[in-house]
């Protein structure tokens, strides 16, 4: 589909303009707009307009949501902007590091979830046959609630333990009664 783009000399869109060009929806604008992402100026008829750099800010906020980016640390990082230019391939580098860190501890953690998907993940149920021997006792509840390992991210890794007494659960699972 072909969008019919503004002429170059225009300075300033619609917010229907905006949409056709971005591909963003009406309400997502302004959604963006009630979250200081983008600004507009009203006209005497109330309309919004917005100034052409609108439309690069609308890509960077596109390329952050796609990369799991809260919202927040997007609005933060745009309001170092100045106002009323395009961002410059410096601006992008510079936003785009302090994101990597973030973005870095995100692929190891789904990483660890994703290498961990089909053992024990330290949720204290003792009901899988892995569990007496990779968490006896529950011991992994001492650090806290939830699936332990998951939460830890990339130091996730199951830690050889000890082989438990017999019937480390107490009976409890089908695992623990040799029905496994």
């Amino acid at each position: 589909m072909t969008v019919a783009r503004p002429d170059h000399r225009v300075t300033e869109l619609t917010v229907g303009q905006l949409s056709a060009r971005t591909g963003v929806a009406v309400t997502t604008l302004h959604f963006y707009e009630s979250k200081g992402l983008i600004r507009s100026r009203r006209t005497p008829g109330n309309q919004r307009r917005y100034t052409r750099d609108t439309l690069r800010r609308i890509s960077v906020i596109r390329v952050a949501q796609r990369m799991g980016i809260p919202l927040s640390m997007v609005r933060d990082a745009l309001a170092e902007l100045p106002e009323e230019r395009t961002p410059t391939r410096e601006d992008w580098a510079r936003l785009s590091r302090r994101w990597r860190t973030d973005l870095d501890e995100r692929i190891a953690q789904l990483t660890a979830l994703r290498d961990g998907l089909e053992d024990c993940i330290g949720c204290g149920c003792l009901s899988v046959r892995d569990c007496p021997l990779t968490n006896p006792y529950d011991e992994l509840g001492e650090e806290g609630p939830g699936p332990r390992r998951l939460l830890r991210g990339a130091a996730a890794r199951v830690r050889p333990a000890p082989v438990p007494a017999a019937d480390p659960c107490g009976g409890v699972s089908a695992a623990c009664r040799g029905g496994g």
